[in-house]
């Protein structure tokens, strides 16, 4: 493990050293001394004899990723859309200004990502809990832009890596750091600003060693605490706690009995609860509606489908879907039936109970991998701590048809119909057919731009739509595009013409052999239409 940590930092060292070789000659500096401790760190690993060296050695590896990973946030403190968002929350809040529903187009563009929804327009508001916000005001001196609040998530995830290197096993140390700081995926996240970061972070203490939570005591009290902040900092741990808090009951109840796993089960959910709401006290109060708007926005905002899961078959496999909206009905039946699976075989899915939770996301119409590659760390640390042993004695319910002399078939049956829901439900969302066939009747262009566009749409469904435009080329999306005219609602099995515009001023196009497609999406219903143009540059 030692060894595969320090070879985990050569990833991403480089370019970081090509970059502060330019015009920061002491970052370069430190990042030679770093490959200087990463070869030396490489030989004596191979060499020590003794337990207490090598840990020592763990310590050593650990040093210089943190000190690579300070480098990159000096050389690297843009940030992203998320830590954009996140400072000028924090200057709202500083300023005593409304932080929920407040747009803000004015921070996006130049390099900011916009997030685009079905309705056509984007959502320029801030859509998190408030910690990393509340964490991000008093730093707002350090740098301009979005600097505090790279500064926040990037001093998360150290804190976090450096906290799960010590809570873990002696010979298990260096995992953290490989996950946490080594193969570069999650310090450029914490470089971007996400907030995600800072609630992983806080999740650690809660992971290790989980299946001794509920016992009493301290350790108890902190994990509830960090539970309940880490749900305040940022959504995701809102879908890994049902698992951890059933996992939870259910080894009390082995252990304790019904009504003892109860009472711990309940107190610590209160202190969690209460940690929870202390956090958001002030908002609460100040500006309950936006507030609560505000933190549901991820759920609710109808975002356009995205990511790396099955919603890539109506967005890329076939021409579009009227059904998109079964890619989410999908995603919670998914989640249900996992949790209910969870009680029910805890003793075998008991260690999965950090992972089970994201595969949710792997069918929902926005799929990126991002939520559940932030979580990777919480992988290893159950892993490690909460292995299989652990559950042995944990409380399963067994309804009848699970005692019976055919349990084997039982079990398998109960998986099958417990999954089954989701899957139908991707089936009906995949299986749909684009509403809208769209044919390109002109295309005004220059050598290498796409100047405006004029599309016949016929709607094949008896549904009105409101389609919105936006081109495509491979995973990536346009702004949407202008209506010069044509109808802004197409009532069902009707024809319209449009005239399209590109937002400024023309659209770029790609090299010869790339993928182009015109898509119209609407959002209600929540639906997609694609059809493909052939159009490249032209040679010069």
């Amino acid at each position: 493990m030692t060894l595969l940590a320090d070879i985990g930092l050569f990833i991403g060292t480089r370019p970081l050293w090509a970059q502060a070789v330019g015009h920061r000659l002491v970052v370069a500096a430190v990042v030679s001394l770093c490959y200087a401790s990463i070869l030396a760190t490489g030989v004596l690993t191979l060499v020590v004899r003794r337990g207490r060296s090598l840990a020592r050695l763990d310590l050593v590896v650990l040093v210089t990723a943190v000190t690579l990973v300070v480098c990159g946030l000096v050389m690297s403190h843009r940030g992203s859309d998320e830590s954009v968002l996140t400072t000028q929350a924090a200057r709202e809040l500083v300023a005593g200004h409304q932080v929920y529903g407040r747009p803000w187009p004015w921070l996006f563009g130049h390099g900011v990502a916009l997030t685009a929804t079905m309705n056509g327009g984007y959502d320029y508001t801030y859509g998190y809990p408030p910690l990393a916000l509340m964490l991000t005001a008093p730093l707002l001196w350090i740098g301009h832009g979005s600097a505090a609040a790279t500064a926040v998530s990037t001093g998360a995830l150290i804190a976090g890596a450096v906290t799960m290197w010590r809570m873990l096993p002696v010979p298990w140390r260096s995992a953290a750091t490989i996950t946490c700081l080594g193969l570069g995926l999650l310090p450029t996240y914490a470089r971007l600003g996400y907030p995600a970061v800072l609630a992983c972070a806080l999740l650690v203490p809660v992971v290790v060693g989980w299946p001794r939570t509920g016992g009493g005591g301290r350790g108890d009290l902190v994990r509830a605490a960090c539970l309940g902040a880490a749900c305040a900092a940022q959504q995701l741990p809102w879908f890994l706690a049902p698992f951890l808090l059933a996992g939870v009951y259910a080894l009390r109840r082995g252990d304790l009995g019904a009504r003892a796993a109860a009472v711990a089960v309940g107190r610590f959910v209160g202190v969690a609860a209460t940690t929870w709401l202390l956090i958001n006290a002030y908002f609460v109060v100040s500006e309950p509606r936006s507030w609560l708007s505000g933190i549901a926005l991820p759920l609710t905002q109808d975002a356009n489908v995205h990511g790396q899961g099955l919603v890539d078959i109506s967005l890329y496999f076939t021409d579009g879907s009227d059904r998109l909206v079964w890619y989410a009905h999908a995603s919670l039946l998914l989640a249900a039936g996992l949790l209910v699976l969870f009680v029910l075989f805890v003793r075998r899915l008991g260690p999965a109970a950090t992972v089970l939770p994201w595969c949710a996301f792997y069918v929902a119409t926005r799929s990126q991998d991002g939520y559940y590659l932030l979580m990777t760390p919480l992988w290893v640390a159950a892993a490690v701590t909460a292995p299989w042993q652990s559950f042995r004695t944990a409380w399963q319910p067994r309804p009848a048809f699970l005692r019976g002399p055919r349990r084997r078939g039982a079990r398998v049956a109960a998986v099958v119909l417990l999954l089954a829901p989701s899957a139908a439900a991707v089936g009906v969302a995949a299986t749909g057919s684009p509403p809208l066939r769209m044919r390109v009747t002109e295309a005004r262009r220059t050598a290498r731009a796409l100047t405006g566009i004029t599309v016949g749409v016929t709607n094949l469904g008896a549904a009105a739509l409101s389609p919105h435009f936006l081109l495509a080329t491979g995973q990536g999306t346009s702004p949407y595009w202008t209506v010069a005219s044509g109808p802004s609602t197409l009532a069902g099995h009707s024809f319209g013409r449009y005239e399209l515009r590109p937002p400024e001023g023309g659209f770029a196009l790609p090299r010869a052999g790339a993928r182009v497609r015109l898509q119209a999406v609407s959002a209600a219903p929540m639906t997609l239409s694609s059809t493909d143009l052939q159009l490249s540059a032209e040679r010069p």
